[in-house]
């Protein structure tokens, strides 16, 4: 079974997102939507009628260009959205049996949607896959008149908004969906979409809205119980309580209040016996008339708008239906939970207090531990799935059975007792069996969940690793406090970074001259890989500018070539290589992947050579290879003007140029063709090994060459650009200086055009450069800038 194309039905915000997102792995789709009634004025004005194609697939057109738009981008690249043909629903049904798997992402109706899957099912192949991206209609009311042959291919896919960023994709099955479907669709959405997939059962809003918006429905009711504002509530339920920062408030600006009170409408009208849990305060009813759906809309619980001295953002208070100004959220308890160590004890600290705070914070807090153990069992096949679908769904840092693991879950059903609490039968069931977790580890830290009476296995997925737990397995080969070498099995070894924010220093560099020598010798090749927050940040600016202060240029020159050598160490390994780089990717971090065999990049890779921005150039080899890039492609013999290669290799750099996705880090230089990313970030690590095994076959090392200079007549154009940005004021004068500087590396320094000199020659002009430059007074300042505000200053 394989998925080529796909067809989408509803090019709505969902719909077009979701096309969006197969696009951008690499699968085509057919957008459809229905014909439009009448014409638009312009249609009008062209002499067009209802009966032209282009008026006809009008709504699917114009919704796929809002995708271009969209911010955050939908697409890895703009031009993915070549990969979505438009269509309707009069024309193009036919076409559905081009495809093998149909989307439904049409209005929340039952009727609509019976209708529609008729017509489907009369237009699919046999053994097509079809769902519904509904977050609450009953899936099996959608095909209960259908025959068991489209049935068996039907279920609900509930991809949560954005696709490309959020990571959760709930699969439910339908009364009669054929298992084998159902493990095919589950690994293809981890494996190909990149997602976290959760297998919910067929209740209204699923698992993660489900809890989801009876947390902030109870939220709600309980601000309104206390007397607290609004931005107070979500000083109190925003990372200080594992939750995002946009906390509860932010969180439904962001969705749109519109869509949170109808997907609480569903619960309530749904499951009649928690309609209580689910009625919302009348003042948001009059929020709706409004029009204060959020950020869409530009005002909501937070109002935003434009003053004197910039933009103004203020907080609605329920009470008089007004925007006031934001202040300053103080209480005892938060204060505590700020400053004590992780999360649990920050969540433990919070609740334990003796303030307003606290209490708030107990009082949303213990009702949905409550619920959701109450539910479990009706909403999914397992706790893990719940705890996944609040993580990967709401972005908590912990669900809620990990929550009643983390604070205790006797402490917290002594807790509830002494209140006058009932608890919940599961938790009942836990404690009486002796147990006091719902999460069992052993010492090699794997993981089993509690369920009827004993503990099961946790299963994990195939495709990915876990760097933690190959720790506790004593997979560790040798290690300092920058770095270890890891053993990932099958003869491959994989150098992880975990200096603070994975930056480099002095112990990275020692740990990449050790482990190649461990690598040639002993292994098939290695993995420059991690699972921090980012791959690496680049160099230890501190360190650098405390040198710099103290004029040690002898240290800071030897720190240089370390790195440097290191690099063509990497380049010219006798084992293949393969960089496994993620998130944010910059500076030292980018110039390790630059001389690597080969990257498997995470689809989210935000890479750039960014040392312009603290008034450097990139020191570690990062200039130098991308003058080598800039004439790569270009076959030996054949005289072309290096003009265009150069300029675009020096744009990135000279404008600090950061990608916004990986196959934008293709477009900027930094990936080649043959380099590759996985959807699933979690698959990076195992996916670079796989690259190492397959190179590892026919391997034949990086051999020192000669590189083509640009000469003088390269660097007069760059120069010339740089003079014309000046002039425009689009940069300051020291950017001007500090771009001649890398247009003088770049370009070849002094030899003229098409001379062959050796990476040797370039990387010394790229290190004298960087030492001259961080000897100037303005670059010092630069740096200062950045490591105290955390943004560039433009001196």
């Amino acid at each position: 079974m394989q998925i080529h194309k796909v067809a989408v039905i509803g090019s709505g915000v969902m719909g077009g997102t979701i096309a969006a997102h197969l696009a951008n792995a690499g699968i085509p789709s057919l957008l459809l939507d229905i014909v439009p009634s009448k014409l638009s004025a312009k249609e009008e004005a062209a002499g067009l009628t209802l009966e032209d194609r282009k008026v006809r697939n009008s709504i699917a057109e114009t919704n796929k260009a809002k995708l271009l738009k969209m911010n955050p981008a939908p697409f890895l690249v703009p031009e993915f959205a070549d990969r979505i043909e438009v269509g309707n629903l009069s024309d193009d049904l036919g076409r559905l049996g081009e495809v093998d798997w149909v989307i439904e992402v049409v209005v929340e109706r039952l009727d609509i949607k019976v209708d529609l899957f008729k017509k489907v099912a009369a237009h699919v192949r046999p053994g097509t896959i079809v769902t519904s991206n509904t977050s609450g209609i009953s899936l099996k009311s959608m095909v209960s008149d259908l025959p068991e042959s489209f049935t068996r291919y039907f279920l609900g896919t509930h991809f949560f908004n954005p696709p490309r960023y959020m990571k959760l994709l709930e699969l439910i099955p339908g009364p009669n969906t054929d298992p084998e479907i159902i493990t095919f669709l589950a690994e293809f959405g981890e494996r190909a979409l990149g997602k976290g997939v959760v297998m919910a059962k067929d209740t209204p809003n699923f698992i993660a809205n489900r809890i989801g918006v009876f947390g902030l429905a109870v939220t709600l009711q309980e601000m309104l119980r206390s007397g607290l504002t609004v931005d107070e509530v979500d000083a109190l339920t925003g990372p200080v309580m594992g939750r995002p920062k946009s906390a509860s408030f932010r969180t439904v600006d962001l969705v749109g209040l519109d869509t949170f009170i109808h997907t609480a409408n569903t619960v309530a009208v749904g499951v009649p016996a928690e309609k209580e849990n689910f009625t919302l305060p009348e003042f948001m009813q009059t929020m709706l008339t409004n029009g204060w759906l959020g950020d869409k809309t530009k005002q909501g619980f937070y109002k935003k708008s434009k003053g004197p001295k910039g933009r103004v953002i203020e907080v609605l208070d329920p009470q008089t239906m007004t925007y006031v100004p934001q202040k300053v959220v103080k209480f005892a308890s938060l204060d505590k939970a700020k400053a004590a160590g992780s999360l649990t004890e920050k969540i433990r600290t919070l609740v334990s207090g003796k303030d307003a705070g606290a209490e708030f914070s107990w009082n949303v807090l213990k009702p949905v531990l409550l619920y959701a153990a109450t539910i479990a069992k009706d909403i999914a096949d397992n706790i893990p799935g719940i705890d996944e679908g609040m993580r990967w769904g709401f972005n908590w840092e912990m669900g809620p059975f990990e929550l009643w693991d983390a604070l205790g879950v006797k402490t917290i059903a002594d807790r509830v007792v002494a209140e006058g609490g009932t608890l919940p039968p599961l938790v009942e069931e836990l404690l009486s069996k002796g147990n006091t977790h719902f999460y069992q580890k052993t010492e090699t830290g794997q993981v089993s969940y509690f369920e009827a009476g004993a503990y099961i296995p946790k299963a994990v997925s195939p495709y990915a690793y876990s760097m933690k737990q190959a720790h506790k397995e004593g997979k560790e080969i040798f290690g300092n406090a920058g770095a270890s070498l890891m053993d990932l099995g099958d003869g491959v070894a994989c150098l992880e970074f975990h200096s603070p924010n994975n930056s480099i220093g002095a112990d990275i560099v020692t740990m990449i001259q050790k482990s190649l020598v461990e690598v040639e010798k002993n292994y098939l090749g290695m993995v420059i890989g991690n699972q921090g927050k980012n791959f690496c940040v680049g160099a230890n600016l501190m360190l650098i500018l405390l040198e710099a202060e103290e004029e040690n240029w002898d240290e800071i020159d030897l720190m240089i070539r370390a790195l440097q050598n290191e690099m063509m160490a990497l380049k010219h390994a006798k084992k293949p290589v393969v960089a496994a780089p993620f998130g944010m990717t910059l500076g030292g971090g980018a110039e390790i992947c630059l001389h690597s065999h080969a990257i498997q990049a995470s689809s989210e890779l935000y890479m750039g050579l960014v040392e312009l921005g603290v008034g450097l150039i990139p020191g570690g080899g990062g200039t130098k290879e991308m003058a080598v890039r800039a004439m790569e492609g270009v076959l030996p013999g054949i005289q072309v003007s290096p003009d265009y290669f150069f300029a675009k290799r020096f744009e990135a750099v000279a404008m600090a140029q950061v990608s916004t996705s990986a196959e934008k880090a293709r477009q900027l230089g930094f990936l080649r063709n043959y380099d590759r990313y996985s959807m699933n970030a979690d698959h990076v690590i195992l996916d670079a090994k796989a690259r190492v095994i397959d190179m590892a076959r026919n391997f034949r090392p990086n051999l020192p060459t000669k590189v083509k200079a640009g000469g003088s007549g390269v660097r007069a154009m760059l120069e010339l650009a740089l003079y014309g940005m000046r002039e425009g004021n689009y940069i300051s004068e020291y950017d001007q200086h500090l771009g001649k500087k890398l247009a003088y590396v770049m370009s070849g320094g002094d030899r003229p055009a098409g001379m062959l000199v050796d990476e040797q020659y370039l990387l010394d002009l790229e290190r004298e450069a960087f030492m001259s430059l961080i000897g100037e007074p303005r670059t010092q300042d630069r740096i200062r800038h950045m490591l105290t505000k955390g943004k560039p200053l433009r001196n």
